[in-house]
């Protein structure tokens, strides 16, 4: 459609001159070269909407199709993930309970093991403690026993001895003793206990000797019975040791084992819900960038369809245009023209120019992202000097010493035994720790990468259609610049060609009714008027043209009118949708970059968290080197010191014993 733009110079009338008509002819052939110069301008704007209209729809249909295809991944890994956390909870519950199954079993069996323990510590320290005293006993009857005739009055110090180590043997061990001892033998004995204490002395010599063989012999029995009761009882306490230290390895692989399969299930667990999470979210963003892409792409196909339809009447009514100059050219090159111009006038050039449409889109696409004893020879040295209940005394405290070191060297071994395995344990758990630690640092930064690069993708998008928007709004107000002196000039030139046509009009007038008078003054008029109405049909055709030209100037400024009705539409349309897709990938990137700074923020804390790890680990080597430079001369040397203390502690008891009248050759 064509925007004419027509300079009219001043009509003036020159009654003594003629104007040739060339020059009429000469303005309808600029008219006609000008209307050729707007058909060039209408393909090239045509040539750059067809462009922009096959660019855009190709690069948004490619959008479209890019970003169903991520909404059905996305889909796909939510309903993937969402599955995967509901199965590994599951997995972990289950896993939870049979680790509180076990660790109760544990439990248990140690409450039992530590009873039994107890129970076995005490018997075998009574047993010990009686094996000691009978052993002291038939030590001191075997030495004495031929000369307790000569000796009576220092045996009887031992008699009393022997006496109540007797009795406290058979009130401590009935049940045993009297398994292997025959009543007469118990009556026996119970006789001698209660003749050695109730009186202080021993039998007469008469009859000491077969008693005293008989108790010699009492003694050993129950020394043996003793003896094979305590192997017995060490044998099976090592056996439930044994089989405690079985149960216990195996029940703490089981525990260890579960416990490391809920801390693996469970970090999958959470990286399948935070990854479906965020699916969720991208799912939001890709959906709300897709309807955005599917209005661009309907509003662009439904203008580049109305650009055609444009296009095509524009060069229909453009070749009617140039025909019709064309015709009037033919028309007033014509002889007959020459003889219809009878005034001179002054036609000043219609120059037209095109207020061709330009409409500016701006196309914005993208998807996103863990026994040598020094106090014995001080001592020796003090018996010397000191009088007997104070060494004696003396004898008793260092007894109690060392049994006091032998009962904190075993609970300095025990003590040292549990702190290596539970470093042992720890180590483990912690190097498990880190490890987990460097995989998840690891996923965090290419995740960061990963959103990095998105969000400056978005951003990236953003600017440009902004640019495109901010360009699209210069273009706007030029073409506005444009319509406005467009429809000034369609509005002077009409007026100026009504002002042409009202003297055409009235000079031809004037001259016809002047012919009519002088042929026939009065009554109708002669046919040789005709021929005077002939000589102004010349005349007739160029008011005719120059009413077509008035009325094609009414159309066109009615066009457009039209055309910046519907410029404006589709620029506020543009303008429009490209805010929407720029809210919606504004939103899309803060939601990246909120989820980017949560990766951060959970890189950072997991790489503080490794450094506590390595941390930790190193204190636990650095316990380790100090648990074996405290224990390891006492594990390695255990067995051999308690062996020196039990000697010091007899060699201590039969000082005492010589002490209180006991004789040892």
């Amino acid at each position: 459609m064509a925007a004419f733009a027509w300079g009219v110079n001043a009509l003036k009338l020159d009654a003594d001159k003629n104007r040739p008509v060339t020059k009429v002819i000469t303005l309808l052939k600029d008219m006609q070269k000008q209307l050729e110069k707007e058909s060039e301008e209408d393909q090239a704007i045509y040539d750059k909407m067809a462009c922009w209209c096959e660019t855009n729809d190709k690069e948004k249909t490619q959008a479209i199709k890019e970003a169903e295809v991520r909404i059905e991944q996305l889909t796909a890994t939510i309903e993937e993930k969402t599955a995967l956390s509901a199965k590994l909870t599951a997995e972990i519950k289950n896993l939870e309970k049979e680790v509180a199954a076990n660790q109760a079993a544990l439990d248990k069996a140690t409450a039992i093991r530590q009873k039994e323990l107890a129970s076995f510590n005490a018997e075998e320290k009574d047993l010990l403690q009686s094996i000691g005293a009978l052993k002291s006993a038939i030590t001191v009857l075997s030495k004495h026993h031929s000369s307790f005739v000569q000796a009576e009055e220092s045996s009887t110090g031992i008699t009393v001895n022997v006496a109540a180590m007797l009795k406290h043997a058979f009130n401590k061990h009935s049940d045993v003793l009297l398994q292997v001892i025959t009543p007469s033998q118990h009556t026996k004995v119970e006789q001698f206990i209660q003749d050695a204490l109730a009186h202080g002395q021993a039998p007469s010599a008469g009859s000491y000797a077969p008693q005293s063989g008989e108790i010699f012999g009492i003694l050993r029995q129950m020394l043996e019975t003793f003896e094979s009761n305590l192997s017995q009882s060490q044998k099976d306490e090592m056996a439930a040791q044994a089989a405690f230290e079985e149960l216990k390895a195996a029940k703490e692989a089981e525990i260890a084992a579960g416990q490391e399969q809920i801390d693996t299930k469970t970090s999958e667990e959470a990286d399948a819900s935070e990854k479906a999470a965020q699916a969720k979210e991208d799912l939001e963003d890709t959906k709300a960038s897709l309807s955005a892409d599917e209005q661009f792409l309907m509003m662009l196909k439904e203008k580049c369809a109305m650009t055609d339809k444009e296009w095509e009447a524009r060069q229909k009514t453009r070749s009617e245009e140039i025909a019709a100059v064309s015709k009037a050219v033919q028309i007033l090159s014509g002889d007959d023209a020459h003889d219809t111009f009878t005034r001179t006038f002054n036609f000043a050039q219609l120059s037209m120019m095109s207020a061709a449409e330009k409409d500016v889109r701006s196309k914005a696409a993208a998807v996103l992202k863990k026994v040598n004893n020094p106090k014995l020879s001080a001592l020796a040295e003090k018996v010397k000097l000191d009088a007997f209940t104070k060494v004696k005394k003396a004898i008793d405290d260092m007894i109690s010493a060392l049994l006091q070191e032998k009962a904190d060297e075993i609970k300095h071994k025990d003590f040292c035994v549990a702190e290596f395995n539970e470093n042992e344990k720890q180590t483990t758990h912690e190097t498990r720790n880190k490890e987990d630690l460097e995989a998840k640092i690891a996923d965090l930064a290419a995740q960061i990468d990963v959103l990095t690069k998105e969000i400056a993708g978005l951003n990236a998008e953003i600017q440009e259609m902004k640019v495109q928007m901010k360009r699209a709004g210069e273009d706007r107000e030029k073409q506005n610049a444009e319509f406005q002196a467009t429809i000034a000039d369609q509005r002077a030139t009409m007026k100026l060609l009504n002002s042409a046509m009202a003297v055409l009009k009235s000079f031809y007038a004037k001259q016809a009714l002047i012919q009519m008078s002088k042929q026939e003054p009065a009554g109708p008029p002669p046919p040789a008027g005709f021929k005077a109405y002939e000589n102004n049909a010349g005349g007739s055709g160029v008011i005719a043209m120059l009413t077509q030209i008035v009325n094609d100037a009414k159309m066109m400024e009615q066009e457009a009118i039209h055309d910046e009705t519907d410029a404006q539409k589709a620029y506020e349309t543009f303008v429009q949708d490209t805010n929407l897709s720029i809210d919606e990938k504004t939103k899309s990137v803060v939601n990246k970059t909120a989820n980017k700074a949560q990766a951060e923020a959970d890189k950072v804390a997991a790489e503080e968290e490794l450094d506590s790890t390595n941390l930790e680990l190193e204190q636990l080597a650095n316990y380790k080197a100090d648990l074996h430079k405290s224990c390891d001369f006492t594990l390695k040397n255990f067995d051999l010191r308690q062996d020196a203390r039990d000697q010091e502690v007899e060699a201590l008891r039969q000082a005492k014993a010589i002490l209180s009248g006991a004789k040892f050759d």
